[in-house]
């Protein structure tokens, strides 16, 4: 093994490890419990369980075997890990939420206490009640799955992209990768605040000023995220592949996030604040505001890109 991508697996594989200590100490502690009880105990189960264990669990994996899946696919790694890992990510989930999981004598509707998660603060959850008694589609979870393969996929193109950059020795992608370390750190960055804040909402569908800029900014963010994503893979090509067509899938991908959030909603949005730019259009639940949000997170990704695109003309000029 060459000694730089050496040096790189180690680190990559030591910042994952430590990255994702806390999802996995929370499943060690989950499996020991279930394996000795045959169930766990309600107040043993962390909510936060669900998806980031599985998702921890995943990127783990796909890191050791770094080596051995550039060795067998070659080219096509990335497209491998990527297929392996989302996999292995569905495979953790569904084991984690078909746990046994017993409120004294009752068994614990896991799907309704993560759904609460979401929506409201835990002061909300624990002043409303105990939702564990109600009925909510699985639906809902929707939402869980779009976010965890985004995060996946980034965080794997970025590490066996900067991989194959070091077995190939050129480094020409080396700044749209960076840009989705960025992009891909701050989103994850967002996710866990909104595990132990559910971004201060109060259980309403009318939220505060500082919920309804966290949550614009965590629908940009995931857009850029994903745009960024597939403009990696059009880096040096045509404007219209490398630049535009990432912007638009920003914004379908956005959307595709507030669909998510109407399941979990029960077909409404949050309310960002009054008065008419917050208010449905006609019929349709998008606000004109949630329509920005949209447009800002192709905006973005447009001058990211555009950006690089700007600079890789210039340097081709100077040489």
């Amino acid at each position: 093994m060459h000694k730089s991508y050496k040096r790189f697996y180690l680190l990559s594989l030591a910042g994952v490890l430590i990255a994702s200590f806390y999802p996995i100490y929370m499943g060690v502690i989950v499996i020991s419990d279930y394996i000795k009880n045959a169930w766990i105990d309600v107040a043993n189960y962390p909510k936060y369980i669900i998806p980031y264990t599985p998702i921890s669990i995943s990127l783990i994996i796909m890191v050791v075997f770094l080596p051995v899946i550039f060795k067998l696919f070659k080219r096509y790694a990335l497209l491998a890990a990527s297929v392996l890992g989302i996999g292995l990510f569905f495979a953790g989930e569904l084991f984690f939420e078909n746990m046994v999981v017993m409120d004294g004598m009752t068994k614990v509707n896991i799907e309704s206490w993560q759904l609460m998660s979401c929506i409201a603060t835990p002061e909300t959850w624990k002043t409303i009640g105990n939702p564990l008694i109600a009925q909510y589609s699985p639906a809902f979870k929707i939402h869980f799955y779009i976010i965890s393969i985004v995060i996946i996929l980034a965080v794997l193109n970025v590490l066996y992209g900067f991989a194959s950059m070091i077995i190939k020795n050129r480094y020409d992608k080396k700044r749209p990768l960076i840009a989705q370390a960025i992009s891909a750190v701050i989103f994850i960055g967002l996710c866990i605040l909104a595990c132990f804040t559910a971004f201060f909402r109060n259980g309403t569908i009318n939220i505060s000023p500082l919920s309804a800029t966290l949550m614009s900014v965590f629908f940009i963010v995931f857009g850029v995220t994903f745009g960024v994503y597939t403009g990696s893979f059009f880096y040096g090509k045509r404007t219209i592949l490398w630049v535009t067509v990432p912007s638009i899938l920003a914004m379908i991908a956005t959307v595709v996030m507030y669909f998510g959030e109407l399941v979990l909603m029960g077909g409404v949005l949050f309310k960002y604040g009054k008065g008419f730019i917050f208010e449905p259009i006609g019929l349709i639940p998008f606000a004109a505001i949630d329509i920005a949000i949209i447009c800002i997170s192709g905006f973005i990704t447009f001058f990211i890109l555009g950006m690089m695109k700007k600079h890789e003309v210039t340097n081709y000029e100077k040489g």
